[in-house]
This record gives structure tokens, sequence and C-alpha cells, in this order.
């Protein structure tokens, strides 16, 4: 599949930065990993003052005209699990999902700046519906996205959707997990990918932010453990346990694993499945809701959990996700250098280390310019929020 060319630009500018590098991306340096800037707003409501502060947080990050201004920019959202598992009767976008008003802000500036054409993008689960469908069982209203800008789209990128053929991305160094994945093409026709995530901690990524958003690219037609041995389902089948768990391959049709022998652990893999996502397929501005959200996990009560509703009143944007990501870890009141066996990786390795040495990103904030509010102003705890409670 040949690449659009402002992918093909930046994935040739990632080659030449990392031409002094060997192949093998365990041994990538990540003080030569990039920095980007990152913005903090302080918004405390879901209402008019959130297109104020994200066009203000914009201004700090260099304008959105350059980026956006003819193209066709698509915004993979962050809706998972379904509609109707709430935490204490609340709507998922309080809890879970990135709220309607902060996505219909960043549609409305996306349009002010010239964007052409605005695709939303989300994988929902085990299904072929139409995404707005999916929306409308939360109780949304897709037309007000549409009423926002121009033109505006949606697609179901579960399974091959409104595509003939998957899109194939290869990981540059040749990946952690695996040497590439094949997507809906949503991922490859667009100029601009932008990733919307909700300010999140995840019960085995320990955070979920800009980054791990982007497992859910990848379609259920190829990556759950219920597809066919040599090609993809026609329709997405449960989960993608197969990133998790790793008891099977994905079919014979997609690009292989590093290692088919590898760990199959869920720390392990779910990680550098993350890694290997943002470095073949980068994304060009992160955005994160943290008005409204909970601590605890990523889906309320899964597994027994401890989840509890939280009031942060952050909205987070940058321009590098690896830099962003550890931003909002530091807003979180975790370290963005830590790692395995120290909050919030008890579990898992750092999504943002794999990143930094796939040259994705840098992750110490110390080289990341930080605009709008201080961290140190604008912490919240997640941790002690819950663990209060038990």
């Amino acid at each position: 599949m040949q690449m659009n060319s402002s992918r093909r630009q930046f994935l040739g500018a990632m080659t030449m930065a990392a031409g002094a590098y060997v192949a093998r991306p365990s041994i990538l340096s990540a003080q030569q990993a990039p920095a980007g800037r990152v913005a903090v707003g302080l918004c405390r409501e879901y209402n008019r003052q959130v297109v104020d502060v994200l066009s203000t947080m914009f201004d700090q990050l260099g304008g959105l005209e350059k980026l956006v201004r003819g193209k066709t920019v698509a915004i993979k959202l962050n809706l998972t699990g379904s509609p109707t598992v709430r935490l204490l009767y609340l709507q998922p976008e309080i809890t879970t999902w990135p709220h309607p008003q902060v996505i219909g802000a960043l549609v409305h500036l996306l349009g002010q700046a010239g964007a052409q054409r605005i695709r939303l993008l989300e994988s929902p689960w085990a299904t072929t519906e139409p995404l707005q469908e999916f929306m409308i069982a939360a109780g949304w209203k897709p037309g007000d996205f549409q009423s926002a800008a121009g033109r505006v789209e949606f697609e179901n990128t579960n399974f091959l959707g409104s595509g003939k053929t998957y899109s194939r991305f290869m990981v540059p160094h040749g990946g952690l997990l695996f040497t590439g994945y094949d997507l809906n093409h949503s991922y490859e026709n667009c100029d601009v990918f932008i990733s919307m995530a909700k300010l999140k901690e995840h019960r085995t990524t320990g955070v979920t932010l800009s980054m791990k958003n982007c497992f859910g690219i990848t379609p259920c037609t190829i990556y759950s453990e219920n597809v066919p041995e040599d090609e993809p389902a026609l329709a997405p089948v449960g989960g993608r346990f197969l990133l998790h768990a790793g008891r099977r391959l994905p079919p014979k049709s997609a690009p292989p694993a590093v290692d088919p022998n590898g760990p199959k652990e869920g720390g392990y893999r779910v990680p550098r499945a993350v890694a290997d996502l943002v470095a073949a397929r980068p994304i060009h501005l992160a955005v994160i809701d943290g008005i409204y959200t909970m601590a605890g996990g990523e889906i309320p009560n899964q597994l027994g959990g401890v989840h509890v509703p939280v009031h942060p009143g952050l909205l987070i944007a940058g321009t590098n996700c690896v830099s962003t990501d550890a931003a909002c870890m530091a807003l979180m009141g975790f370290d963005p250098m830590a790692d395995r066996g120290t909050p919030p990786f008890e579990k898992s390795d750092s999504t943002l280390r794999l990143a930094e040495q796939l040259g994705v990103g840098t992750r110490d904030l110390t080289k990341v310019e930080v605009a709008g509010a201080p961290i140190s102003k604008a912490r919240f705890d997640f941790r002690k929020a819950w663990t209060a409670t038990v």
C-alpha cells in the first residue's frame, strides 16, 4: 500500500534521525528521542469555556492552521467498552470517554483552522454497526459533531469498513511485538492523525492516555483470538486478547510476530503493541480530556477493582504523544520516568519507555516545554483518590 505524502515525509524524517542506530530497537538511544511542546489548560466544566481553553492551548502549541489547513484530519476517539457500562450511573463521558463537548470543540476549531475533511474514528466493541449508532446508544447526538465544521464523517474501524483492503503499517526498526500491523484504511487515508483520549489509569498498562488509545486502532477482524487462521474475519469477533495473551498468532495474511515464542503476559505484550503502533502510525496531535474522569482503572468496576469519579479540571494537548503522556503522568501524580515495579507500572513495562526506545519521543520532562498551567500547580493525585477508599 502506498502511504500518503505527509506520512511518508514523517517516516523519512524519522529514518534520517535514526540513521546512526543499529536496527534493533532494544539498543536505540533514548537521548535521541524528539521532544514536543505540551500545553496544559485549566477547565472546570463542560461548557463554552472548553472552546476558549482549547483555542488558547493550540495557540501555545504553534497554532492549528499550519497543521490542518486544506487537509484530511482523522481523530481516533477513546470510546472503550460499552455505553451501558457505567460508574455510579454516570454517563460514560463523565468517567470513561472523552466528553462530546471536548470532541465538538476540537472539530469546531479544526474547521475554523481550515481542515478540509474531518473524520471521527473508533472501533466499537464486536460490531459492524455505524459509529453514529454506538454514539446514539450513549445518548449522544452525532449531528452535533457534523454541525461543528463543514465536512465531518464517521467510520467504524474495527473491520474493513468502507475500504476495499486493509492498510499495512510496518514498524520502524523492526518492531517490538509485531513487525507491522494491518489496519482500517482510515488510518492511512488522512494527512493529520489526532489521538483524543481520557485521562485515566489502566489495570494492565498503568495509564491509558494518547498512546494507549491507539491500541484500539487494531481491528478485531485480525487481532482477536477468534479469527480465521489464514485471513481476516468478515466481522469483528470479541476483543483484542490476541494482543494481550498471545495464545495464538494473527491470520497468516498479517505481518508476523517479532518473536512467536515471546512472553505471553499482558504487561509485556500490550505496552509493546502500543509502542509499535504509535511508531508505525505517528500521532500529530494528542488531546486528553481530564476535566471529569475516574481513578482506579479504564472501565468501571472491571474485575472488581476500585473506581471513583474524580474532577481534575484539566485539558492537555501536545505535538508529541510520548512527551504529552509524560506530562499527563506527572499531572496524575506519577513519575513519567518510572518503569515496571514502580507506580503506576506495577504490572507492566512502561509504554513511554518503549516508545522512547523506538524514537517516537522523550518522556524526560526536563527536555519538554510545558506551556499554560504549571504541572506543580495543576497536579491531581489519582492514586490517592482511590486508595483512600480501600
